[in-house]
């Protein structure tokens, strides 16, 4: 959490566990999700990047899930929102038991938190420009 109030200047301590939390679900739902290529929100990437810098405490926590879940940056065509694959990894995350925080996964985060400038998707094969297929 502390890492995600460094790195965003003044975001609140309870918005900023809020964001770690939600990445924890994300982390969890994406370890679980085998061929699903998920990807967080704008504000939940924060806490992911976040996590990631723990490497050790990051490794065990994907392990512990199912399996190691890779960061792959991709280029700026895919910083606008897609809804579809948002819901998609939303979805995901119900299917691993926990519920997201719509705040955080809404377009509304994107515009009230200063996020960073990168969107990433969770995959471990097909290269940097994967992302989850769009919503059936």
């Amino acid at each position: 959490m502390s890492l995600v109030q460094r790195d965003n200047d003044g975001l609140a301590k309870l918005l900023a566990a809020r964001i770690v939390d939600e990445a924890l679900k994300f982390v969890a739902a994406a370890a679980q999700a085998t061929g699903r290529h998920l990807r967080p929100s704008k504000a939940v990437d924060m806490g992911w990047h976040a996590l990631i810098l723990h490497t050790a405490m990051y490794r065990e926590l994907c392990i512990a899930r199912g399996r190691f879940v890779d960061h792959r940056p991709e280029g700026p065509e895919t910083l606008q929102r897609d809804a579809a694959t948002l819901e998609f990894t939303m979805s995901a995350i119900r299917e691993a038991g926990y519920e997201p925080d719509p705040f955080l996964w809404g377009p509304l985060a994107d515009t009230e938190i200063q996020a960073g400038d990168c969107m990433h998707s969770e995959c471990t094969e097909g290269g940097s420009g994967c992302a989850a297929p769009p919503a059936a």
